[in-house]
């Protein structure tokens, strides 16, 4: 998990909600409870994006939208054929 600079959205996000829970919550619970949120969303967008490269691999073919598997797609040049 590397540091991006969209981080920074997230990090002010999370900032507004420790200080919205805050009120009803003790500070040292709810900026733990920031902190946590901070990596937990670090955890699902990194697997997340983990998932779409696995599944892309090398390409779409921008032809039928099919996956490019060995630098060809299996449906565009079946066709030509």
């Amino acid at each position: 998990m590397n540091f991006e600079r969209r981080d920074i959205v997230l990090i002010a996000g999370i900032f507004l909600v420790v200080l919205g829970i805050t009120q009803y919550v003790p500070l040292q619970y709810s900026s733990l409870i920031g902190v946590l949120m901070f990596f937990g969303i670090k955890f699902y967008v990194s697997r997340k994006r983990q998932m779409i490269e696995n599944d892309v691999g090398e390409g779409l073919c921008m032809e039928c939208g099919f996956k490019i598997i060995e630098n060809k797609c299996p449906n565009c040049d079946d066709e030509s054929k």
